[in-house]
């Protein structure tokens, strides 16, 4: 998540250089400095109230649609939700990729761009920024959303968006304050189109993430990779964007070579990984076994639309000293509730009071649950070795 965060946090700096919200810098700088006068104290609390109101419109949106998550779960049982969500990044990518344009009412985006005196304007400015920019913004934000309310926590998505919010409006805000710095910025050009163009394959990444637990797994991988690739392509050799800025095309370079050193890691990744923990489907009976042999029991309740449980697939049930203590000592077992809603799925649910997934259960020599032991998040392999060694103990902490 942190590193999740950080890419949100660069995504929304990034912004600031598409071409709907690089014209609003000046007009940024203006408004603050015509405040200049009233002290540096005075200045960053003006700021502090626009970064507020930018935060406050966004991060509502976003504990909005993670409070959709229950509906949204369902939803995603769907291959044919999956698709249609798919389709619609597909399509705020086009937009920014310049197929077509987004755009408001000619009203709503006056009375965003008025201006109002004292604290409130301030606020008021950082509140419908996010109006004045949409047509740039907007696909990127909306996808955003999508994303966030497939994970169903409000408070996630109060987190990213604020992220968001942050990367958005720090870089306007310090050129506010430190307004003497805005003759050093490049100035506008076709370069902002590229950058535009990068939302729009970041778009074309979430849409890949949102239709990958319709195929098997290592087609998902390709199409990851086959994404990392044609972005790499694009960005860095096929698009003819030129600037003055002679980085630029040094930028692209990186920025191509990156993209395509990430599809060879997925790849490789993919082919060199181990085999994984053999799991086996639930029943009464294997229970009564593994009670027989006193064997502790580990219940993954997964599905294929949930990205820790993918996670906690790929990277921890594929490790090797995962898999070998799991072989060796352990009955594993997995419920599959991507189609989830039969009765004897529910009656599981009820049994050991699942809420959502992942859900890892880890039930000792006894048959008896270790609820501290519970795990509902991805963990890495070297922590989840520590749960599966103190169950296999059978000695409480």
């Amino acid at each position: 998540m942190i590193w999740t965060l950080l890419g949100i946090f660069a995504g929304g700096i990034a912004l600031n250089l598409t071409p709907c919200v690089y014209p609003l810098i000046p007009i940024t700088v203006s408004y603050f400095g015509g405040r200049s006068g009233q002290g540096r104290g005075n200045l960053f609390a003006h700021g502090a109230c626009y970064i507020g109101g930018l935060s406050l419109t966004n991060s509502v949106l976003g504990v909005m649609a993670a409070l959709t998550g229950g509906l949204m779960g369902t939803l995603l049982q769907s291959p044919a939700v999956l698709v249609a969500i798919a389709a619609v990044m597909i399509l705020f990518a086009a937009s920014l990729f310049g197929f077509w344009e987004l755009k408001l009412p000619s009203g709503l985006t006056q009375v965003a761009s008025k201006a109002y005196s004292g604290y409130f304007g301030t606020l008021f400015m950082g509140l419908t920024l996010g109006v004045v920019a949409a047509p740039c913004i907007g696909p990127f934000v909306l996808g955003l959303l999508t994303w966030v309310a497939s994970m169903g926590s409000p408070w996630l998505g109060f987190v990213i968006f604020f992220t968001l919010s942050l990367g958005l409006g720090l870089p306007l805000f310090f050129l506010a304050v430190f307004s003497g710095q805005i003759e050093k910025l490049p100035r506008s050009g076709e370069w902002m189109l590229w950058v535009r163009k990068l939302m729009g394959w970041v778009l074309v990444g979430m849409a890949a993430y949102f239709i990958r637990p319709i195929f098997p797994k290592s087609i998902g991988v390709f199409i990851f990779a086959a994404v990392a690739v044609s972005t790499g392509l694009h960005l860095g050799w096929i698009d003819r964007s030129k600037t003055a800025f002679r980085g630029f095309i040094w930028i692209k370079g990186m920025a191509g070579t990156t993209c395509l050193v990430l599809a060879v890691i997925l790849i490789g990744t993919w082919f060199m990984r181990g085999p994984g923990v053999t799991w086996q489907t639930y029943s009464h009976e294997l229970l009564s076994e593994a009670q027989r042999l006193k064997k502790p029991v580990i219940i993954d309740f997964t599905a294929d639309w949930c990205a820790p449980c993918r996670e906690l697939d790929e990277v921890t049930f594929h490790d090797r000293a995962v898999v070998d203590l799991a072989k060796r000592n352990f009955i594993m077992v997995k419920v599959d509730l991507t189609r989830k809603g039969s009765p004897a799925q529910e009656q599981l649910l009820t049994r050991y009071g699942v809420k959502g997934v992942p859900t890892v259960v880890f039930l000792d020599r006894r048959g008896v649950e270790r609820q501290d032991l519970r795990l509902v998040d991805f963990l890495p392999p070297d922590k989840f070795l520590v749960r599966m060694s103190e169950v296999k103990k059978g000695v409480k902490p």
